[in-house]
């Protein structure tokens, strides 16, 4: 069982993790950090409860417009075409990369 030690507003928390998800985690740790950040230059310091409740709820509305997003892109796709699951995936990923490049540059 693997541990990683994060940063999320300027405090450290100790995570476990599977063996091999050490990157994956600090990543996503990353992530969120960066919008607890973002959150915090625009409305201030709220406690630290309050922050990560608001920042689960701005990562819940990306989370459900990227799925909303991708059953638009989905719409009338037959379930069995590979080529069209496949581009479907495509599509997502490349979304999904533009996301973390635009919190990666802030």
């Amino acid at each position: 069982m693997g541990q990683i030690t994060v940063n999320v507003n300027n405090r450290p928390y100790v995570i476990a993790c599977d063996d091999g998800q050490e990157a994956h985690l600090t990543r996503l740790a990353r992530y969120v950090d960066q919008r607890v950040g973002q959150l915090v230059a625009a409305v201030g310091q709220a406690g630290e409860a309050r922050l990560l409740l608001m920042v689960s709820l701005l990562l819940a509305d990306e989370l459900s417009e990227a799925y909303e997003q991708s059953k638009r892109l989905g719409a009338g796709m037959e379930p069995s075409s590979d080529e069209a699951l496949a581009n479907l995936l495509d599509r997502l990923s490349q979304r999904i990369e533009t996301i973390a490049e635009r919190f990666e540059q802030a």
